[in-house]
Protein backbone atom coordinates (compact mmCIF):
# COMPACT_ATOMS: atom_id res chain seq x y z
CA UNK A 1 0.00 0.00 0.00
CA UNK A 2 1.14 3.63 -0.99
CA UNK A 3 0.02 6.53 -0.38
CA UNK A 4 1.33 10.05 -1.00
CA UNK A 5 2.68 11.89 2.42
CA UNK A 6 1.52 15.68 2.89
CA UNK A 7 3.62 17.36 5.58
CA UNK A 8 1.79 18.95 8.33
CA UNK A 9 1.95 22.66 7.06
CA UNK A 10 0.70 23.75 10.76
CA UNK A 11 3.32 21.79 12.77
CA UNK A 12 6.14 22.81 10.42
CA UNK A 13 5.71 26.69 10.67
CA UNK A 14 4.97 26.68 14.29
CA UNK A 15 8.32 24.66 14.37
CA UNK A 16 10.28 26.99 11.73
CA UNK A 17 8.80 29.94 14.07
CA UNK A 18 10.23 28.13 17.02
CA UNK A 19 13.73 27.26 15.63
CA UNK A 20 14.42 31.60 14.53
CA UNK A 21 13.39 33.03 17.95
CA UNK A 22 15.94 30.40 19.48
CA UNK A 23 18.73 31.28 16.92
CA UNK A 24 17.86 35.00 17.84
CA UNK A 25 18.32 33.97 21.22
CA UNK A 26 21.13 32.10 20.93
CA UNK A 27 22.80 35.55 19.51
CA UNK A 28 21.60 37.69 22.26
CA UNK A 29 22.22 35.79 25.39
CA UNK A 30 24.48 36.68 27.81
CA UNK A 31 27.45 34.61 28.47
CA UNK A 32 26.48 34.53 32.17
CA UNK A 33 23.21 33.12 31.65
CA UNK A 34 24.15 30.33 30.23
CA UNK A 35 24.61 27.00 32.08
CA UNK A 36 28.63 26.75 32.69
CA UNK A 37 29.00 23.29 30.84
CA UNK A 38 32.25 21.52 31.02
CA UNK A 39 34.06 22.97 27.95
CA UNK A 40 36.91 20.54 27.64
CA UNK A 41 36.70 17.08 28.61
CA UNK A 42 39.21 14.05 27.45
CA UNK A 43 41.10 16.56 25.44
CA UNK A 44 38.07 17.48 23.48
CA UNK A 45 36.65 20.59 23.25
CA UNK A 46 32.79 21.44 22.76
CA UNK A 47 32.00 23.13 19.73
CA UNK A 48 30.82 26.56 21.12
CA UNK A 49 27.66 26.69 18.95
CA UNK A 50 26.51 23.38 20.77
CA UNK A 51 27.19 25.32 23.69
CA UNK A 52 25.11 28.07 23.19
CA UNK A 53 22.56 25.73 22.28
CA UNK A 54 22.83 23.72 25.45
CA UNK A 55 22.84 26.58 27.86
CA UNK A 56 19.69 28.33 25.91
CA UNK A 57 17.77 25.02 26.27
CA UNK A 58 19.07 24.34 30.27
CA UNK A 59 17.42 27.43 30.88
CA UNK A 60 13.37 26.20 29.93
CA UNK A 61 12.33 24.19 32.72
CA UNK A 62 11.51 20.94 31.70
CA UNK A 63 11.50 17.15 33.02
CA UNK A 64 13.62 14.02 31.66
CA UNK A 65 11.89 11.61 29.54
CA UNK A 66 12.08 9.19 31.69
CA UNK A 67 9.95 10.73 34.29
CA UNK A 68 6.77 11.90 32.03
CA UNK A 69 4.42 9.83 30.24
CA UNK A 70 5.66 7.92 27.59
CA UNK A 71 3.04 9.46 24.57
CA UNK A 72 4.40 13.10 25.72
CA UNK A 73 7.93 11.60 25.06
CA UNK A 74 7.10 10.63 21.85
CA UNK A 75 5.47 13.58 20.83
CA UNK A 76 8.08 15.75 22.03
CA UNK A 77 10.89 13.58 19.79
CA UNK A 78 8.85 14.11 16.79
CA UNK A 79 8.57 17.74 17.40
CA UNK A 80 12.35 17.93 18.18
CA UNK A 81 13.14 16.91 14.59
CA UNK A 82 10.44 19.29 13.10
CA UNK A 83 11.78 22.06 14.85
CA UNK A 84 15.38 21.56 14.74
CA UNK A 85 15.95 19.99 10.94
CA UNK A 86 15.31 21.77 7.79
CA UNK A 87 12.84 19.82 5.20
CA UNK A 88 14.38 20.08 2.10
CA UNK A 89 11.87 19.22 -0.71
CA UNK A 90 11.75 16.22 -2.83
CA UNK A 91 10.80 14.71 -5.90
CA UNK A 92 7.86 12.53 -4.17
CA UNK A 93 7.62 11.41 -0.81
CA UNK A 94 5.58 8.55 -0.08
CA UNK A 95 3.93 6.87 2.61
CA UNK A 96 3.65 2.89 2.55
CA UNK A 97 3.19 0.03 4.63
CA UNK A 98 5.48 -3.32 4.94
CA UNK A 99 4.24 -7.09 5.81
CA UNK A 100 5.68 -7.99 9.19
CA UNK A 101 4.63 -10.51 11.63
CA UNK A 102 3.88 -8.11 13.96
CA UNK A 103 1.48 -6.23 11.51
CA UNK A 104 2.16 -3.65 9.00
CA UNK A 105 5.52 -1.90 9.30
CA UNK A 106 5.46 1.87 8.36
CA UNK A 107 7.72 3.50 5.95
CA UNK A 108 8.28 6.46 4.07
CA UNK A 109 10.22 6.46 0.99
CA UNK A 110 11.81 9.79 -0.20
CA UNK A 111 12.74 9.99 -3.91
CA UNK A 112 15.11 13.28 -4.21
CA UNK A 113 14.89 15.92 -6.93
CA UNK A 114 17.84 14.81 -8.88
CA UNK A 115 18.52 10.97 -9.02
CA UNK A 116 22.93 9.61 -8.82
CA UNK A 117 21.76 6.76 -10.71
CA UNK A 118 23.47 4.24 -8.86
CA UNK A 119 20.99 1.94 -8.34
CA UNK A 120 21.51 1.82 -4.38
CA UNK A 121 18.89 2.41 -2.06
CA UNK A 122 19.06 3.80 2.01
CA UNK A 123 17.42 1.54 4.15
CA UNK A 124 16.96 4.00 7.43
CA UNK A 125 16.28 3.34 10.84
CA UNK A 126 15.77 6.10 13.13
CA UNK A 127 16.64 6.20 16.94
CA UNK A 128 15.07 7.00 20.32
CA UNK A 129 16.56 4.00 22.55
CA UNK A 130 13.61 1.59 20.31
CA UNK A 131 11.32 3.59 23.15
CA UNK A 132 10.83 7.02 20.94
CA UNK A 133 11.32 7.77 17.85
CA UNK A 134 9.70 7.24 14.60
CA UNK A 135 9.27 8.34 10.55
CA UNK A 136 8.03 11.57 11.29
CA UNK A 137 11.04 12.31 13.50
CA UNK A 138 13.54 11.56 11.36
CA UNK A 139 11.82 13.15 8.65
CA UNK A 140 14.80 15.97 8.16
CA UNK A 141 17.34 13.62 8.03
CA UNK A 142 16.04 11.46 5.46
CA UNK A 143 15.32 14.00 3.30
CA UNK A 144 19.06 15.49 3.67
CA UNK A 145 20.06 12.24 3.26
CA UNK A 146 18.36 11.43 -0.40
CA UNK A 147 19.18 15.30 -1.01
CA UNK A 148 22.59 15.11 -0.53
CA UNK A 149 23.12 11.32 -2.18
CA UNK A 150 20.77 11.24 -5.28
CA UNK A 151 19.71 8.09 -3.42
CA UNK A 152 16.45 6.71 -2.48
CA UNK A 153 15.86 6.95 1.19
CA UNK A 154 13.33 4.42 2.48
CA UNK A 155 12.66 5.15 6.51
CA UNK A 156 11.09 2.59 8.32
CA UNK A 157 8.60 3.08 11.45
CA UNK A 158 9.87 -0.41 13.43
CA UNK A 159 7.37 -1.26 16.83
CA UNK A 160 8.70 0.74 19.56
CA UNK A 161 9.14 -0.46 23.64
CA UNK A 162 8.53 -1.61 26.02
CA UNK A 163 5.04 -2.44 24.34
CA UNK A 164 7.24 -4.20 21.88
CA UNK A 165 10.63 -5.39 23.57
CA UNK A 166 13.56 -7.32 22.26
CA UNK A 167 13.28 -8.94 19.37
CA UNK A 168 10.75 -7.07 17.85
CA UNK A 169 12.32 -4.22 16.50
CA UNK A 170 14.71 -6.71 15.38
CA UNK A 171 11.79 -8.71 13.68
CA UNK A 172 10.40 -5.33 12.28
CA UNK A 173 13.61 -4.02 10.82
CA UNK A 174 14.35 -7.64 9.16
CA UNK A 175 11.34 -7.89 7.66
CA UNK A 176 12.03 -4.57 5.92
CA UNK A 177 15.56 -5.11 4.89
CA UNK A 178 14.55 -8.47 2.85
CA UNK A 179 11.25 -6.39 1.39
CA UNK A 180 13.94 -3.66 0.04
CA UNK A 181 16.04 -6.66 -1.61
CA UNK A 182 12.45 -8.20 -2.93
CA UNK A 183 10.92 -5.46 -4.34
CA UNK A 184 14.00 -3.35 -5.30
CA UNK A 185 13.33 -2.84 -8.41
CA UNK A 186 9.61 -0.82 -7.49
CA UNK A 187 12.13 1.49 -5.73
CA UNK A 188 14.53 2.12 -8.64
CA UNK A 189 16.97 -0.12 -7.17
CA UNK A 190 18.89 -3.21 -7.01
CA UNK A 191 18.51 -6.49 -4.82
CA UNK A 192 22.57 -6.07 -4.53
CA UNK A 193 22.80 -2.23 -3.76
CA UNK A 194 20.90 -1.77 -0.74
CA UNK A 195 22.60 0.31 1.79
CA UNK A 196 21.39 0.06 5.43
CA UNK A 197 22.24 2.96 7.75
CA UNK A 198 20.86 4.07 11.17
CA UNK A 199 21.14 6.97 14.25
CA UNK A 200 21.42 5.49 17.70
CA UNK A 201 19.28 2.54 18.39
CA UNK A 202 18.62 2.33 15.19
CA UNK A 203 22.40 1.99 14.27
CA UNK A 204 22.01 -0.80 16.47
CA UNK A 205 19.19 -2.13 14.05
CA UNK A 206 21.39 -1.15 11.08
CA UNK A 207 24.38 -2.78 12.66
CA UNK A 208 22.26 -6.12 13.36
CA UNK A 209 20.63 -6.62 10.17
CA UNK A 210 24.02 -6.12 8.51
CA UNK A 211 25.45 -9.45 10.37
CA UNK A 212 22.44 -11.04 9.85
CA UNK A 213 21.84 -10.24 6.07
CA UNK A 214 25.51 -11.32 5.68
CA UNK A 215 25.43 -14.50 7.40
CA UNK A 216 22.15 -15.27 5.16
CA UNK A 217 24.19 -15.08 2.17
CA UNK A 218 22.28 -11.50 0.99
CA UNK A 219 24.48 -8.67 2.55
CA UNK A 220 23.41 -4.93 2.47
CA UNK A 221 25.94 -3.13 -0.15
CA UNK A 222 27.35 -0.56 3.00
CA UNK A 223 26.67 0.12 6.50
CA UNK A 224 26.17 4.10 7.49
CA UNK A 225 25.80 4.13 11.25
CA UNK A 226 25.48 7.23 13.45
CA UNK A 227 26.48 7.15 17.09
CA UNK A 228 25.15 3.34 17.54
CA UNK A 229 24.52 1.52 20.39
CA UNK A 230 26.89 -1.33 20.47
CA UNK A 231 26.72 -3.22 23.68
CA UNK A 232 24.18 -3.09 25.84
CA UNK A 233 25.98 -5.36 28.17
CA UNK A 234 28.05 -3.22 30.10
CA UNK A 235 29.16 0.26 30.45
CA UNK A 236 32.47 2.19 29.11
CA UNK A 237 34.32 4.96 30.00
CA UNK A 238 32.76 7.58 28.02
CA UNK A 239 29.10 6.59 30.24
CA UNK A 240 31.40 8.17 33.11
CA UNK A 241 32.92 11.42 31.03
CA UNK A 242 29.54 11.94 29.74
CA UNK A 243 26.79 10.72 32.11
CA UNK A 244 24.80 14.05 32.55
CA UNK A 245 24.24 17.65 30.58
CA UNK A 246 25.18 16.33 26.63
CA UNK A 247 21.56 15.44 25.73
CA UNK A 248 21.88 12.08 26.28
CA UNK A 249 22.80 10.83 29.86
CA UNK A 250 22.95 7.32 31.29
CA UNK A 251 19.87 8.04 32.67
CA UNK A 252 18.41 7.68 29.67
CA UNK A 253 20.16 5.09 28.10
CA UNK A 254 19.21 2.64 31.38
CA UNK A 255 15.58 3.70 31.03
CA UNK A 256 15.86 2.78 27.10
CA UNK A 257 17.70 -0.28 28.01
CA UNK A 258 15.09 -1.67 30.69
CA UNK A 259 12.66 -0.93 28.10
CA UNK A 260 13.97 -2.49 25.61
CA UNK A 261 14.94 -5.55 26.71
CA UNK A 262 12.17 -7.70 28.94
CA UNK A 263 14.73 -9.66 30.06
CA UNK A 264 18.49 -8.34 30.89
CA UNK A 265 20.14 -11.53 29.93
CA UNK A 266 19.33 -10.37 26.83
CA UNK A 267 21.67 -8.00 26.70
CA UNK A 268 24.37 -10.78 25.84
CA UNK A 269 22.78 -12.04 22.44
CA UNK A 270 24.25 -10.18 19.68
CA UNK A 271 20.68 -9.43 18.15
CA UNK A 272 20.88 -6.46 21.30
CA UNK A 273 24.71 -6.08 21.47
CA UNK A 274 26.17 -6.12 18.08
CA UNK A 275 29.55 -5.84 19.41
CA UNK A 276 29.23 -9.40 21.22
CA UNK A 277 28.87 -11.29 17.85
CA UNK A 278 31.92 -13.31 17.59
CA UNK A 279 32.68 -13.27 13.58
CA UNK A 280 33.11 -9.75 11.93
CA UNK A 281 34.21 -11.12 8.73
CA UNK A 282 32.76 -10.44 5.08
CA UNK A 283 30.60 -8.00 6.72
CA UNK A 284 30.21 -4.69 4.69
CA UNK A 285 32.27 -1.59 3.79
CA UNK A 286 31.72 0.67 6.84
CA UNK A 287 31.37 4.27 8.00
CA UNK A 288 30.81 4.90 11.73
CA UNK A 289 30.60 7.81 13.00
CA UNK A 290 30.63 8.96 16.42
CA UNK A 291 30.45 12.14 18.85
CA UNK A 292 32.97 13.32 21.38
CA UNK A 293 30.36 14.51 23.94
CA UNK A 294 28.26 11.02 24.18
CA UNK A 295 28.44 8.21 26.67
CA UNK A 296 27.78 5.74 23.33
CA UNK A 297 30.98 7.21 21.58
CA UNK A 298 33.59 4.28 22.76
CA UNK A 299 31.29 1.57 22.32
CA UNK A 300 30.77 3.11 18.46
CA UNK A 301 34.85 3.36 18.19
CA UNK A 302 35.46 -0.32 19.48
CA UNK A 303 32.57 -2.27 17.08
CA UNK A 304 34.87 0.25 14.21
CA UNK A 305 37.49 -0.95 15.67
CA UNK A 306 36.24 -5.07 15.41
CA UNK A 307 35.52 -4.14 11.94
CA UNK A 308 38.59 -3.11 10.91
CA UNK A 309 40.52 -6.46 12.96
CA UNK A 310 38.28 -8.74 10.45
CA UNK A 311 39.28 -6.77 7.51
CA UNK A 312 35.97 -5.17 7.19
CA UNK A 313 36.94 -1.41 4.91
CA UNK A 314 36.14 0.94 7.79
CA UNK A 315 36.30 4.56 8.11
CA UNK A 316 35.76 5.75 11.58
CA UNK A 317 35.10 9.73 11.97
CA UNK A 318 35.02 11.05 15.79
CA UNK A 319 33.76 14.40 15.69
CA UNK A 320 34.92 15.85 18.85
CA UNK A 321 33.61 18.77 19.82
CA UNK A 322 29.61 17.08 19.17
CA UNK A 323 26.66 15.48 20.94
CA UNK A 324 24.93 12.87 20.52
CA UNK A 325 21.30 13.09 17.76
CA UNK A 326 23.63 15.89 15.98
CA UNK A 327 22.04 14.88 12.67
CA UNK A 328 19.00 15.95 13.70
CA UNK A 329 19.94 19.28 13.62
CA UNK A 330 20.12 20.41 9.98
CA UNK A 331 18.62 23.98 10.39
CA UNK A 332 20.39 24.32 13.97
CA UNK A 333 24.14 25.35 12.59
CA UNK A 334 26.40 23.58 10.50
CA UNK A 335 27.35 20.60 12.41
CA UNK A 336 24.50 18.45 12.08
CA UNK A 337 25.21 19.06 8.12
CA UNK A 338 28.32 18.38 8.18
CA UNK A 339 28.15 15.20 10.10
CA UNK A 340 25.91 13.83 6.69
CA UNK A 341 28.03 15.41 4.53
CA UNK A 342 30.93 13.72 4.93
CA UNK A 343 29.16 9.99 5.45
CA UNK A 344 27.44 10.80 2.51
CA UNK A 345 30.67 11.47 0.63
CA UNK A 346 32.12 8.48 1.97
CA UNK A 347 29.36 6.59 0.58
CA UNK A 348 29.37 7.55 -2.60
CA UNK A 349 32.62 6.89 -3.19
CA UNK A 350 32.16 3.41 -1.81
CA UNK A 351 28.93 2.76 -4.31
CA UNK A 352 31.51 4.68 -7.45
Amino acid sequence: MISRHDAAPGVDRLARTLLRGSSRALKVLRPQAIRNFDVVIDGQELDPGIRRAMGLFSLMPRKPMHDIPLHYSRAAMNFGGRMLGRAIPQRRIDDLEIPGEGGPIPARLYTPMTSADSGALIVFFHGGGWTVGSIDACDNVCRFLADRSGIPVLSIGYRLAPEHPFPAAIQDATAAYRYARDNADRFGARADRIVVAGESAGGNLAAVIAQQATTAGLPPIFQLLFCPITDLSRKRRSYRLFSDGYVLTEAHMDWFRDNYLANPEHALDPRASPLLATDFAGLPPSYIAVSGFDPLRDEGEEYAHRLQQAGVPTTLRRHRGLIHGIIYGTAFGAAGRTVLVEAVDALDVALA
